[in-house]
């Protein structure tokens, strides 16, 4: 038996193609949702299928005592594309384990203890990354020993005000934050945050976990601000569903034998398909696709009058609503067949694989106004 702790949609899926999703009854389906933003390059693509199963055949996974140069290949491609050429990769397995290393490592380094957090936050629900997350029903006893400070987001002299005494090691930010219901931040803002940072000695890790990958349009949604922080968690896209997460490390942090270990981390499958996911995102222009589609997608959803407010950047975007969507949502899934996401009781969630066409997009557009004069 299940220890079943998700709220389950009463739909199997068993098979899927590009931004397409087919049910154990072969019912198709728009995936406008990508199973968390994590369907980056489309579902099944050949190639990603092509290159996992190659390296199964041949090696699917030994630990990291041993040299694995897939390793290699993948800190050269994505460091490349990313355009952070001087930083260094670690490999993990997940967003929440890639922010609890970033955690880690940033005390390691400045000796320091407490964290800064914003309200309404999520990087997780391990430790130190879920006691970091501005959600208290999924903070157990045991994950309140922590020394998190929240402040408000987008204030900028409540961040200098926490600060103030030189004592954090780390101030933790998403580039957009994503369960906290699409919420950007200025550059101006991003901006100021990273000087300040600077300036007390407090480590900048930007979770990019979700916004990171192409999904804003650019690589990393903070990459808009023309800033580099000390360290970027990821995962979601990274491996198109493989489970693979990682941390791009500034060079002024010197690796220690042991400060940081994982058993699966980095494995040769989840090396294979991380490096599809570039190749792929390389040579169908998928981030250009992100901003394109994407700012066509939030230009058509600003013209409908019965949405109080759209935000995003690329194809990560909310749509927020003055009643509650609960509704609205089953009508798209069981009636128009597109799945979609959901931030509180208020806001739809759009994070679409990064190849989808206008096409789609406007299946999506056509949909939601078919239900809103319903709703009338």
């Amino acid at each position: 038996m299940l220890f079943q702790v998700y709220t389950l949609e009463d739909i199997e899926p068993v098979k899927g193609l590009g931004a397409k999703i087919w049910d154990k009854n072969d019912q198709e389906y728009l995936d406008f949702y990508g199973g968390h933003a994590v369907i980056s390059i489309g579902h099944s693509h050949p190639y990603y299928v092509e290159k996992i199963q190659n390296q199964l055949s041949r090696l699917g996974f030994y630990s990291n005592s041993v040299i694995n140069s897939l390793q290699e290949e993948l800190a050269e491609k994505l460091c490349k594309q990313s355009g952070y050429t001087d930083y260094q990769l670690f490999l993990c397995n997940s967003g929440a384990e890639a922010n609890e290393n970033a955690i880690k490592l940033a005390s390691f380094k400045t000796g320091r203890k407490k964290i800064i957090a914003l309200k309404d936050s999520f990087h997780g629900r391990t430790s130190a990354a879920v006691a970091a997350t501005d959600i208290p029903r999924i903070v157990a006893p045991v994950n309140q020993n922590h020394e998190v400070i929240f402040v408000e987001k987008n204030n900028i002299n409540a961040v200098e005000e926490a600060l103030k005494n030189e004592d954090i090691a780390a101030l933790l930010i998403e580039g957009i934050q994503g369960v906290g219901g699409i919420v950007c931040f200025e550059n101006q803002y991003f901006q100021k945050v990273a000087g300040l940072c600077e300036k007390t000695g407090t480590m900048l890790i930007l979770d990019e976990v979700q916004s990171g990958y192409g999904r804003s349009g650019k690589f990393f949604a903070h990459q808009y601000a023309e800033i580099k922080p000390d360290i970027i968690s990821m995962a979601k896209g990274m491996g198109n569903g493989f489970p693979i997460g990682g941390l791009l490390i500034n060079p002024d942090i010197k690796p220690e034998k042991g400060m940081l270990g994982t058993t699966f981390g980095g494995n040769h499958l989840a090396c294979a398909a991380a490096i599809a996911v570039l190749d792929i995102m390389e040579k169908e222009n998928l981030i250009q696709n992100s901003k394109k589609t994407g700012d066509y997608l939030l230009s058509q959803l600003k013209e409908i009058t019965r949405i109080k407010e759209v935000r995003g950047k690329g194809l990560m975007i909310g749509i927020e609503f003055d009643f509650e969507i609960a509704q609205l949502r089953k009508k798209l899934l069981h009636k128009h067949k597109i799945f979609t996401g959901v931030s509180g009781k208020n806001t739809i969630r759009l994070l679409p694989p990064l190849n989808i066409n206008k096409q789609q997009a406007d299946e999506v557009i056509t949909a939601l106004k078919e239900e809103l004069n319903i709703l009338k």
